[in-house]
């Protein structure tokens, strides 16, 4: 008969041989790591940037999944990533209260621009406050093309219109895109029309798309991205052990130093943001 196990005991090497097990299975993953993260930090350049650096330095390899903030964090929920780098705070911390988030940091911060033609229909240029911009907007029936994909970018434009009193959805002006900054940047050009832009990535489009900055400077269209590493709790093959070489290598001051440096025709698009605690 095998000699009883006191349940406190038993509950203890339960635990340790779960967390063993989880290390090994990250142990085994090691060397190819999942980021999913914001179609901006893709689109801007930024990652062609910070990512060689990273791999060098740790011989991680890194595969990019460029989608909305909102999609990358269900694709976290699900376990198909190890780590995001996402810039919707609000949906950020509910992630990681509802227990599919740990290690959570701030990263960087740049801010929204409104971006539209260069004649500016809706004379928005010279205003600082966003919501009276889009009020301008919708009076004047000029188009706006809404990203709709659930995004860090397309959440922030749907506050502004609800601070603003305005339902936009189904107005003959507002298009739902239901696509990437960059796409979207393109769609406004075309059209021509107004659309909300993360500095970077309209920094990127400039030149090929000819749009100008209607509007800047609120501290409503601050615009701060956290790097968030998935739970390995929650699901079995996380490569954790990676995610957080790359959280560390980020929030370092070798990884904020590469973010700083980082410009686009002379202009720096991000700035570091990372204090111990954050």
């Amino acid at each position: 008969m095998l000699p009883s196990i006191p349940m406190r005991r038993l509950a203890g090497v339960l635990r340790a041989a779960g967390l063993a097990c989880l290390l090994a299975v990250s142990a085994a993953h090691a060397g190819e790591l999942k980021l999913a993260t914001t179609t901006s930090t893709e689109n801007s350049g930024l990652l062609k940037v910070l990512l060689p650096q990273f791999e060098r330095k740790t011989g991680v390899t890194v595969k990019v999944i460029a989608v909305g903030s909102g999609k990358a964090m269900k694709m976290g929920e699900m376990g198909d990533v190890d780590v995001l780098l996402v810039h919707a705070r609000k949906m950020e911390d509910v992630f990681v209260a509802a227990g599919y988030g740990i290690d959570r940091r701030d990263v960087m911060y740049n801010d929204f621009v409104v971006v539209g033609p260069a004649n500016d229909p809706a004379g928005l240029k010279g205003g600082k406050d966003v919501i009276a911009g889009f009020r301008k907007i919708a009076g004047s029936g000029a188009k706006f093309i809404s990203r709709g994909d659930n995004s860090g970018t397309d959440v922030m434009e749907k506050d502004y219109w609800k601070q603003a009193g305005i339902e936009p959805k189904g107005q003959p002006w507002y298009v739902n895109a239901g696509l990437g900054m960059g796409e979207v940047l393109t769609m406004a050009a075309q059209m021509p029309g107004y659309t909300l832009s993360d500095r970077a990535t309209y920094g990127a489009y400039r030149a090929k798309t000819g749009l100008a900055i209607a509007l800047q400077g609120d501290p409503k269209m601050f615009n701060p991205y956290g790097v968030i590493a998935v739970n390995p709790a929650r699901h079995q093959g996380i490569n954790y052990t990676d995610a957080r070489k790359l959280i560390q290598w980020l929030t370092s001051a070798e990884g904020q130093a590469a973010i700083s440096a980082f410009k686009v025709d002379g202009e720096q698009l991000f700035f570091p943001n990372y204090k111990t605690g954050s």
